[in-house]
C-alpha cells in the first residue's frame, strides 16, 4: 500500500470525526460573539510551544478575567499551569489594542478583509498582536471557520518531510518560505484527494492520536 492509499484509508476511518470538528469551527464564527472570537485567539496564543491541552486548561483558568483582568491577575492564574505565564502580557496588550483601535469589534474587523492572505497577514505581522506568527494566525483563522490555510506546526511539517513533500523538517521561518510550504501542502492534498483542511486534521491526529482543536 503506497502513502496515497494509506492516507485515504486512514481518512475514511476518521472522516466523520474530522468533518464534525470542522463543523465545530464553523459554528464558532456563526454563533460566537466578539468575546468568543477573542477566546479562540487567546487559545492559539497559549497553545504555542505547549500544545492544546495546556492551552485549554489555561484558558479555562482565566476565562472570567479574560476581558477585564489585569496582566498581573492573568499572570497569577497562569503561573501554576502554563510554562510561560508571561503570555499574560501578550493577552492584555492584544486585548487593549483591539479595544482601542477597533472597539473590540473583532468579527467586523475580520470580515473586512476580502483577501485571505491579507487577513492572515494582519494577524501574523501585526506588532500589536503578540505571540502570533503565521502558524498561529492560520490556526486561529481555521478555528473560527476560515478555511484554506495550512497550519505548519511541527507535526504537519514533519509529516510533509516524511512524505517527501519538503526537504527539511524545520518549520518555515519567513513569510516567503511559509507560502512555499503551504503551496506544496495544498498540492499534496490534491494529489492524495483529501481537502487541505481535512488533511491537516488527519496528519495531526496521526502524529498525536487525537483530532486537534
Amino acid at each position: 500500500m503506497d502513502y496515497r492509499e494509506l492516507l485515504k484509508a486512514r481518512y475514511e476511518e476518521k472522516k466523520a470525526l474530522i468533518q464534525a470538528r470542522l463543523n465545530e469551527f464553523k459554528e464558532v464564527w456563526e454563533r460566537g460573539d466578539d468575546i468568543r472570537i477573542f477566546e479562540e485567539l487567546v487559545f492559539c496564543i497559549l497553545s504555542s510551544a505547549v500544545g492544546p491541552k495546556v492551552a485549554e486548561t489555561s484558558l479555562s483558568a482565566i476565562a472570567d478575567i479574560l476581558i477585564y483582568g489585569s496582566e498581573d491577575e492573568i499572570f497569577k492564574r497562569l503561573s501554576p499551569i502554563h510554562r510561560y505565564p508571561e503570555k499574560a502580557g501578550y493577552i492584555v496588550t492584544t486585548r487593549e489594542y483591539f479595544r482601542r483601535e477597533f472597539g473590540f469589534r473583532l468579527k467586523e474587523l475580520i470580515s473586512s478583509f476580502g483577501d485571505p492572505l491579507e487577513r492572515r497577514d494582519f494577524f501574523a505581522l501585526n506588532k500589536n498582536i503578540k505571540g502570533i506568527g503565521y502558524t498561529q494566525a492560520s490556526h486561529f483563522l481555521r478555528n473560527i471557520g476560515f478555511f484554506g490555510y495550512a497550519i505548519l506546526d511541527k507535526h504537519i511539517v514533519r509529516s510533509l518531510y516524511e512524505f517527501g513533500v519538503i526537504e527539511s523538517p524545520r518549520p518555515p521561518g519567513t513569510r516567503k518560505r511559509y507560502l512555499e510550504v503551504e503551496r506544496r501542502f495544498k498540492e499534496f492534498a490534491l494529489e492524495v484527494g483529501i481537502s487541505p483542511d481535512e488533511l491537516d486534521l488527519l496528519l495531526w491526529s496521526e502524529k498525536t492520536g487525537h483530532i486537534p482543536r
